[in-house]
C-alpha cells in the first residue's frame, strides 16, 4: 500500500531498496526554502543495519502489508522458539534473535502475534503485562519510604528488573513486555 512520506510513523514497516525496514524516528521538517521533507531512520528487518532517509512530502513509500495470526508458545531449542497455531495446530519455529530478550517472558501456552510478510514470520507480540515470580531481591533498608526508591530482583525466567522494597522473593507481580518493568503485585 503506497503512502505519503508525511503518513510515516515510528514503529511502521516500509518495503524501500528491496528490503524491509522498521521505521524507528520520523520527524517532518518545513524549511524557510524550499519544500517541507520527512527525515526518516529506519533499521533492516534482514539484515540490522540502519539507514538514515530524507523524503520529500509529495514522494510515495510502500508500507509493507503484513499478515497478523495468533499462536501458542510451546517450547524452545538452542536457536528456535516453537509456536503452534490454536485452530490448526501447525506448528512453526521462530529464530530466537528475532524476538530477542523479550523472550524470556515466554511461559507454556502463552497466547502471542505473529505478523508474517510474505509467508515469513517477521515479529512476535507478546500481551502488553505477563506474570511473573520474583525469585530473588535484596531485602528493603528501614526509613527508606521515597517512593521512587526501587531495588533490584530477579525473576524466576532469569531477567532483572526493578521492583518497589515491599516486593519479597517468592511474591508474584505483573510486567509489562514493552518496557520490561515492573507494574504491580498480585
Amino acid at each position: 500500500m503506497k503512502i505519503n512520506a508525511g503518513e510515516i510513523r515510528v514503529g511502521m514497516l516500509l518495503e524501500y531498496k528491496n528490503d524491509l525496514w522498521l521505521v524507528l524516528k520520523t520527524q517532518h521538517v518545513k524549511p524557510g526554502k524550499g519544500g517541507a521533507f520527512a527525515q526518516v531512520e529506519m533499521k533492516s528487518v534482514g539484515k540490522n543495519t540502519k539507514l538514515n532517509e530524507r523524503f520529500r512530502s509529495s514522494e510515495t513509500v510502500e508500507k509493507a502489508s503484513l499478515e497478523e495470526t495468533n499462536y501458542n508458545y510451546l517450547y524452545d531449542d538452542e536457536v528456535n522458539y516453537i509456536f503452534m497455531d490454536p485452530k490448526t495446530f501447525e506448528q512453526i519455529e521462530i529464530k530466537k534473535d528475532i524476538i530477542g530478550e523479550k523472550g524470556e517472558l515466554l511461559t507454556e501456552n502463552l497466547e502471542v502475534k505473529v505478523n508474517f510478510h510474505n509467508e515469513s514470520p517477521i515479529s512476535v507480540e507478546l500481551p502488553n503485562q505477563v506474570k511473573c515470580k520474583i525469585e530473588t531481591t535484596d531485602a528493603a533498608l528501614r526509613g527508606q519510604t521515597v517512593s521512587s526508591s526501587y531495588k533490584p530482583a530477579t525473576l524466576d525466567n532469569g531477567m532483572n528488573i526493578q521492583v518497589p522494597p515491599f516486593i519479597d522473593s517468592g511474591d508474584e507481580v505483573i510486567v509489562d513486555t514493552r518496557t520490561l518493568e515492573y507494574i504491580k503485585k498480585i
